[in-house]
């Protein structure tokens, strides 16, 4: 009995014994696994490029509206005569002068005719009472002017001259012509229908398109008349356009925007009221620019590395412009000709000894 709870004390101090070793060994794996990870077996591998004056293109982008630079609303002068004809739709392209729709011109033909009638009558009348003034009607450069004048308003004459000038005008814009060449819009009436006192048609100059959009307060001293914009509609990103900026609103709004209107070179395709995405681009000479992977944030603050040595240097910026890809920077530490590290620094510090690859 004695020599089993010997045997027993053995066993148990061997089982110690042998998870103690375990444990050790799992222990110390783990840590040189962990001293492996943090300390690489080389230097990080970075790009770097050369820090010197540049030209910097500037883009800034805003959301905009595209506009007609010019458009006429067409209306039938008489709005108690039905419509007749429609020749044109909407989105049909005109010249200057093309007939687009016609009236039912019956009833403005007959007042044609009546007030011509009208007229032959107050001729008559008027002879009438020139003869009646002891005057020869046939021989008008002999009346007194203040004679004849009284005898055209004694017989009616001149009102019913002026009434026939009215029904030869009303008669002649029974027709709509395009005053100037574009595209009609909203042209919404249809033929045996009476016009109303709303528009019948639009005409769109599309050969002379705007856009307008806004920019912030602080940002109106990137952009001047003449800048290059680029411009993409959102509903149809295939279709592109250029222009250049006409005007700049010299007034802030409530909210810190500034109203700039910029003229489409060109036939593009853009139609009144498309909303577009607005590219301002312009050239700033002697700038520092660096790629914007070599900017990384420390602390809250931007920083750049530079390479001296072999090694990374820490150093403090402040960017400036930026584009899509590309920052200016500014900074008391930098210099001119200096290698800046453009990637491979996502986990540098300070004195980092790096491998520097193409």
């Amino acid at each position: 009995m004695k020599k089993l709870h010997q045997i027993s004390a053995l066993l148990a101090c061997l089982v110690c014994c042998l998870m103690t070793g375990c444990t050790n060994d799992t222990k110390n794996t783990a840590e040189k696994e962990g001293v492996e990870t943090v300390l690489p077996d080389s230097p990080p591998e970075v790009t770097v490029m050369e820090l010197k004056a540049q030209t910097f293109h500037h883009e800034l982008v805003s959301n905009g509206k595209v506009t007609a630079g010019s458009y006429v609303d067409l209306n039938f002068r008489s709005t108690t005569e039905r419509i007749a004809h429609i020749y044109v739709k909407n989105g049909d392209h005109v010249a200057a002068g093309q007939r687009l729709a016609d009236l039912d011109t019956y009833t403005l033909q007959n007042r044609v005719a009546q007030a011509e009638s009208s007229l032959n009558q107050a001729n008559l009348e008027l002879k009438d009472v020139l003869i009646g003034q002891g005057y020869n009607p046939d021989n008008m450069n002999n009346v007194p002017a203040e004679v004849l004048k009284l005898a055209q308003v004694k017989s009616g004459h001149d009102r019913i001259k002026q009434e026939l000038e009215l029904a030869k005008y009303e008669l002649q814009h029974a027709t709509l012509t395009a005053p100037i060449g574009g595209v009609v819009a909203n042209l919404f009436t249809k033929v045996h229908n009476k016009p109303t006192s709303e528009p019948f048609c639009r005409i769109i100059n599309n050969s002379s398109m705007e856009v307008e959009f806004t920019i912030l307060e602080n940002e109106l001293a990137l952009v001047k008349r003449g800048d290059e914009v680029d411009i993409v509609p959102y509903a149809m990103p295939e279709i592109s356009a250029r222009g250049t900026i006409s005007e700049i609103n010299p007034v802030v709004n409530e909210n810190g925007m500034v109203n700039v209107k910029a003229r489409v070179s060109g036939s593009t395709g853009l139609f009144d009221g498309m909303n577009v995405r607005i590219s301002v681009k312009r050239d700033v000479p002697n700038q520092w620019v660096v790629p914007k992977t070599a900017v990384v944030q420390r602390s809250g603050r931007q920083v750049l590395f530079t390479l001296k040595d072999g090694m990374a240097q820490w150093k403090y910026v402040t960017t400036g412009l930026e584009n899509l890809t590309e920052y200016t920077v500014t900074s008391r530490d930098l210099e001119e000709g200096e290698l800046v590290i453009t990637t491979g620094n996502v986990n540098l510090a300070h004195e980092t000894k790096v491998k520097v690859v193409k």
